[in-house]
């Protein structure tokens, strides 16, 4: 089994780490993590490229990714959230995923991609809401074939409780990495 896991997070050892260092625990088989504060994967810049080719003109790691994307079973979105969205280089990243929907929406070609499960965490401790960071990540999953999406885990007031002391959370984590592995979450 390969997992994907996409880290929006800029802090190293903050709350979105630490609950992917829970997720990691519980989780089987090949894990990839694509950083996208220390990636060096570049938005997409609308050059259509990809409406009329096949692959992406960007020479950059995304072509990695991209395999990757296309072989693995499992795709984590975790993030914090800023200003009720996803943070601006996950958005980056997940831009890339542009090349798909040109595929599949102007040149009708068939996406390559092995249907998978999706999995999102989320972190916040401001006053924003979270619901249109979880609609964004999953708008992104659905861009990669990932249509068995587990609840979202939300721990949203880590100004006041780190998120790896948020019991809810915790158990989230680890519930999606038992759901990716294929086991119930009971």
């Amino acid at each position: 089994m390969k997992t994907l896991i996409l880290n929006g997070s800029p802090r190293i050892g903050g709350d979105t780490e630490r609950l992917l260092n829970v997720f990691r625990q519980k989780l089987e088989g090949e894990c990839k993590t694509v950083d996208a504060y220390r990636c060096g994967i570049s938005p997409c810049v609308d050059c259509r490229y990809c409406r009329e080719n096949e692959g992406c003109a960007i020479d950059d790691e995304m072509q990695q990714v991209y395999r990757y994307i296309e072989e693995c079973d499992n795709v984590l979105i975790a993030s914090p959230i800023y200003f009720s969205e996803l943070t601006g280089k996950l958005l980056d990243v997940g831009s890339r995923f542009q090349m798909y929907f040109c595929a599949a929406f102007f040149r009708k070609a068939p996406i390559k991609i092995k249907p998978k499960k999706g999995g999102i965490i989320l972190v916040g401790g401001g006053d924003g809401a979270a619901d249109k960071g979880e609609s964004t990540a999953k708008v992104l999953l659905h861009q990669i074939n990932c249509f068995d999406i587990h609840p979202a885990v939300l721990s949203h007031n880590t100004n006041n409780l780190p998120a790896i002391e948020d019991e809810n959370a915790v158990t989230g984590a680890r519930r999606i990495a038992e759901f990716f592995n294929g086991k119930s979450a009971d």
